[in-house]
C-alpha cells in the first residue's frame, strides 16, 4: 500500500520583541518640506539632564527654605539692633556729660595732684568697655558683669600707670647718667683750663721773680717769695670744699685739689707780688745812666752811680711800682735834690730823686701806681730826669731788670 507523502506547512514561530533598556538612544525626528532629519539622543546625555533637573529642584527647596529661615533670623537681629543703638545712645550720651568735665578735671588738677585725670580715664575706660561689649555680646546690660570689669580695668589701669611711670623713671635715669657723665666731662675741661690758666699766671709770676734774682745775684743775693709766706702755722695742704668731698669721684678731687692748690698758690704769688717793685715809674722816659760804676757828669772822674737815670720831661708823673709805706720825704737842692723813700716790705725799698714835686708825706701807704710826684731837675743834676734806685736788704741792686720783669 502506497502511502502519500504529505506536505506539512511551517510551524508558526511567533516574534519577541527584544526589551529595551530606559535610556536606550532616542531618536527624534524633524520633517520639514519632504526632508527628514533624525537628532539622536544618547543614554548618557539622557542622564546629564535628568540630574541637571534634579540638581535644579533640590537647589529650589533649599533655597526656598533658607529663604524662610533667614527672613526669621534678620528679624531678630533687627530687634536685636534697635535694642543695642538704644543702649548705644545711653552710653554715649554719659560719655559726652564726661568729655564736659574734662576742663573742670583740668582746673582742679593742681589742687588734687591728678587723682581727677585718673577717675576721668577710669570711667572713660568703662564706657569703652560697655561699648565694646555691646558690640560682642547679647547680654551686655548685665550689671555684674559691668561692674566687675570696670574693677578690672581700674587694677590694670594702676598697673599700667606704675609701668609706665617705672619705664619713664628708667628713661631718666637714663638720660641723668648720660647728662651727669657730660657735666663730668666738661668739669674735668673747666677745671684743667682753670689750673692752666692759673699755672700760666704763676709761671708768669715766677718768670719775673727769676729776673729780679739775675740782678741781685749780681750783689750775692737771693729773693725767695716763698720765705715771706704769711701762713703762720704749720698745717697745709689744698682746700677742697666738704661739697666736694661728698661727690666720691677721686678723679674730680684730684682735679679740684689740684685746683684750689694752684689758686692758692696763685693768689699767694699775685700777693707777694705786689710788694716787689716790679715795671717802671715813670711812663716816658729814656736811659741817660745806667747802674754801677761811669764817667761822673759834672767832674768826669769814674764813680759808682747806685741808681739808674731815667731822663724825661719835667713834670711827668712818677708812679710807684709796688705797694709800701712813705719812710722818707726831702726837700733840698743838693745831692738827691727833692727825695722820696719807700719800704715796700720783704727787704725791698726804692728811692725817688731830683723830683719837682712831691705829693706824698711820711707814714703814707700806697697802693701800686699811685702818684707820688713829678719828674724834676732838683739838686745835683744836669738836666730833668728821675734818679730811681731799689735797694734789697739795704744793698742798692740794678732796676733796670725790676722796670722789665713787670707781670702783664
Amino acid at each position: 500500500m502506497k502511502y502519500k507523502k504529505i506536505k506539512l506547512k511551517r510551524k508558526y514561530s511567533p516574534h519577541y520583541t527584544e526589551k529595551k533598556p530606559f535610556f536606550s538612544e532616542k531618536e527624534i525626528i524633524f520633517r520639514n518640506a519632504g526632508k527628514a532629519m533624525v537628532l539622536k539622543i544618547s543614554s548618557k546625555v539622557q542622564l546629564f539632564t535628568i540630574a541637571m533637573f534634579c540638581m535644579i529642584a533640590v537647589w529650589s527647596v533649599y533655597s526656598y527654605h533658607m529663604y524662610n529661615k533667614s527672613g526669621a533670623i534678620i528679624s531678630d537681629k533687627d530687634q536685636e539692633l534697635i535694642e543695642t543703638r538704644d543702649a548705644y545712645v545711653e552710653l554715649m550720651s554719659d560719655f559726652v556729660a564726661i568729655q564736659k568735665n574734662i576742663d573742670s578735671v583740668l582746673t582742679s588738677m593742681k589742687d588734687n595732684k591728678g587723682k581727677n585725670i585718673d577717675l576721668y580715664k577710669r570711667q572713660a575706660m568703662v564706657v569703652e568697655d560697655k561699648i565694646k561689649q555691646i558690640t560682642e555680646e547679647k547680654d551686655w546690660a548685665d550689671s555684674k558683669k559691668i561692674n566687675d570689669k570696670a574693677e578690672l580695668n581700674e587694677i590694670m589701669l594702676q598697673r599700667d600707670l606704675a609701668a609706665a611711670e617705672r619705664d619713664a623713671l628708667k628713661e631718666q635715669l637714663k638720660e641723668l647718667e648720660v647728662a651727669v657723665q657730660n657735666i663730668k666731662k666738661a668739669e674735668l675741661e673747666v677745671f684743667a683750663k682753670v689750673e692752666s690758666i692759673a699755672s700760666k699766671e704763676i709761671n708768669k709770676i715766677k718768670s719775673a721773680f727769676s729776673k729780679v734774682n739775675g740782678a741781685l745775684k749780681q750783689q750775692g743775693l737771693y729773693f725767695n717769695p716763698l720765705a715771706n709766706s704769711k701762713k703762720r702755722d704749720s698745717k697745709g695742704g689744698a682746700f677742697v670744699p666738704a661739697a666736694a668731698i661728698e661727690l666720691q669721684d677721686d678723679k674730680i678731687i684730684k682735679k679740684i685739689s689740684n685746683i684750689y692748690k694752684s689758686v692758692d698758690d696763685l693768689e699767694y704769688y699775685r700777693e707777694v707780688s705786689q710788694y716787689v717793685p716790679l715795671g717802671k715809674p715813670v711812663w716816658s722816659y729814656w736811659v741817660s745812666s745806667k747802674f754801677g760804676y761811669r764817667s761822673d757828669p759834672f767832674n768826669k772822674r769814674r764813680a759808682g752811680h747806685k741808681g739808674i737815670d731815667l731822663a724825661s720831661r719835667t713834670g711827668n708823673k712818677i708812679k710807684v711800682p709796688a705797694r709800701g709805706r712813705v719812710v722818707r720825704t726831702r726837700i733840698s737842692n743838693k745831692g738827691y735834690g727833692n727825695l722820696v723813700d719807700i719800704d715796700h716790705g720783704n727787704g725791698f725799698k726804692t728811692r725817688y730823686a731830683h723830683l719837682h714835686k712831691i705829693y706824698v708825706k711820711e707814714g703814707d701807704y700806697l697802693e701800686v701806681d699811685d702818684a707820688i710826684g713829678e719828674v724834676g731837675n732838683t739838686g745835683r743834676s744836669t738836666g730833668p730826669h728821675l734818679h730811681y734806685e731799689i735797694l734789697y736788704q739795704n744793698h742798692p741792686v740794678d732796676p733796670l731788670p725790676f722796670m722789665q720783669a713787670k707781670i702783664s
